[in-house]
């Protein structure tokens, strides 16, 4: 676990880290060859519930989706989110991360916020529990429509101090999410510890996209979300040839049959 943290710390202006999310085994194993990071993400939410907001999410989905997304990897760090009001307290934080820790097997687990939380990451940390740090947008905390930060010199100070805070509180990365250009570039500058962007440049030490986004399954309309390949194409086309054949009578031929 700690050697896979360091691994990661160490490619801190190195070389750029890639991180995807995963809720389950069979999308884990693929992309598994090709991140570094492997997020079990509360945005499982809305991209496969349709949830309006992650706060819907509980602890226990988190965790079954955890315990599959673990069967796929075999190289990447995997790290879980903590789902909205499990880390309101020292105690209901370190009761829930050792819990979610213990039966997915995951490398860490990721926490919104900055110096609210300051002493709730502190705390795991000296309980041995790796921490992922997110800054900007916070979704958990969000209402209403998503809007970019750093752009006020309030809000630039504010998530530069909060950047500190984390990295002294004991976070190895920071997710910052739709963070200012200028201002991911400035924290990234400033602290020890790796950046990872979603919609805050390509300054950061690394990236995280959803993956079913860069998959074409969501018709997401955030600047940030490219598409990279059009798999919900493919699961037509294979569904369309599936209902021929079957219709048909073609499938299945002997070849299929016992």
């Amino acid at each position: 676990m700690f050697l896979k943290i360091n691994k990661l710390k160490s490619k801190k202006n190195r070389s750029k880290i890639v991180c995807l999310t995963a809720y389950s085994k069979n999308i884990a194993e693929e992309i598994d060859k090709y991140t570094d990071l492997i997020l079990v993400g509360d945005s499982l939410g809305s991209v496969l519930y349709n949830y309006k907001t992650t706060r819907k999410v509980t602890l226990n989905m988190m965790i079954e989706h955890s315990k599959s997304v673990r069967l796929g990897i075999s190289k990447s760090l995997m790290i879980v989110d903590m789902p909205y009001n499990t880390y309101r307290t020292k105690s209901e934080a370190l009761k829930n991360c050792k819990k979610v820790m213990k039966e997915t097997k995951c490398d860490g687990v990721k926490l919104e916020g900055g110096k609210k939380i300051k002493n709730i990451i502190e705390h795991l940390v000296k309980n041995k529990i790796p921490v992922l740090g997110h800054l900007g947008i916070l979704p958990q905390s969000v209402r209403g429509k998503f809007k970019s930060k750093g752009k006020s010199l309030r809000e630039k100070n504010q998530i530069m101090r909060d950047a500190k805070i984390l990295e002294n509180a004991g976070v190895f990365a920071i997710v910052l999410e739709c963070v200012e250009s200028s201002l991911s570039k400035a924290i990234t500058k400033e602290i020890k510890i790796p950046t990872i962007g979603i919609g805050s440049s390509n300054n950061c030490d690394g990236q995280i996209l959803v993956t079913d986004d860069i998959l074409g399954l969501t018709n997401s309309k955030i600047k940030f979300v490219k598409k990279f390949v059009d798999v919900k194409k493919l699961i037509t086309e294979g569904a369309k040839k599936f209902n021929a054949e079957v219709k048909s009578k073609k499938y299945p031929s002997k070849k299929y049959s016992y």
